[in-house]
């Protein structure tokens, strides 16, 4: 298997700082270290992801490989979608994205926790945060509301003035208002990993990752390019 010149290797691929993983966030507990000291950990289940398709600058433009996470019932998908994941034989998956790089990787190659990650390193997990519908702006933007007597009356809740009358005569834009809140694509950056467990694809990083449990996720290694 071909190589870059300068790149570390970690298991049986290269390590280059452009590839990451598909998982599923299973959840937080806490992890008990020799030292005796526990930390916060997010459970991902990352991988294993099969390579669906491979992108050439000759008929794309562009380097990069497909990967398919999450394998799925072929009755569940399009024919589009079975003809285009028979390609690679490894049968259709739910979660299908892109990462520049992996050119010596071909269709049908299988990559693992364990071929990217190993204890130590820092990663970014990117992932749809939990949707929490319209809300009001104390709890989409941290307002402190009104004060509870001397007057007050109904407007416990508010968010205040929004503008002035003649001048601007107009709400400036990104005034913080009410409005909805959540499912947005976030990137949690600088994550360290605290344990590797590729028997069962797991990787432990510490903190908390976006997104509920059972939510899809993307791994990459702290300097990967985001698409």
């Amino acid at each position: 298997m071909a190589t870059v010149e300068g790149a570390p290797q970690v298991g049986s691929v290269p390590a280059r700082k452009r590839l990451g993983l598909l998982g599923r966030k299973l959840g937080m507990t806490q992890l008990l270290l020799p030292t005796g000291r526990s930390v916060p950990v997010t459970v991902i289940e990352a991988g294993p992801c099969v390579v669906v398709q491979r992108k050439t600058p000759d008929r794309d433009g562009y380097t990069a490989v497909q990967l398919g996470f999450a394998p799925s019932k072929p009755h569940r998908e399009t024919k589009p979608a079975i003809g285009h994941a028979a390609k690679a034989g490894k049968g259709t998956f739910s979660l299908l994205r892109e990462f520049h790089g992996g050119e010596q990787l071909e269709p049908g190659a299988t990559l693992t926790v364990a071929d990217l990650f190993k204890d130590g390193d820092l990663v970014n997990v990117t992932g749809t945060t939990k949707g929490r519908g319209y809300t009001g702006v104390i709890k989409r933007h941290g307002f402190a509301g009104f004060p509870g007597s001397h007057g007050t009356h109904e407007y416990f809740r508010h968010g205040g003035s929004i503008g002035n009358r003649s001048y601007p005569g107009r709400v400036f834009k990104g005034k913080r208002m009410a409005g909805r809140y959540g499912n947005d694509r976030v990137t949690t950056r600088n994550l360290p990993v605290v344990q590797i467990r590729s028997d069962k694809n797991l990787i432990l990083v510490r903190g908390a990752v976006p997104g509920s449990r059972g939510g899809y996720v993307i791994v990459r290694p702290v300097g990967g390019v985001e698409q």
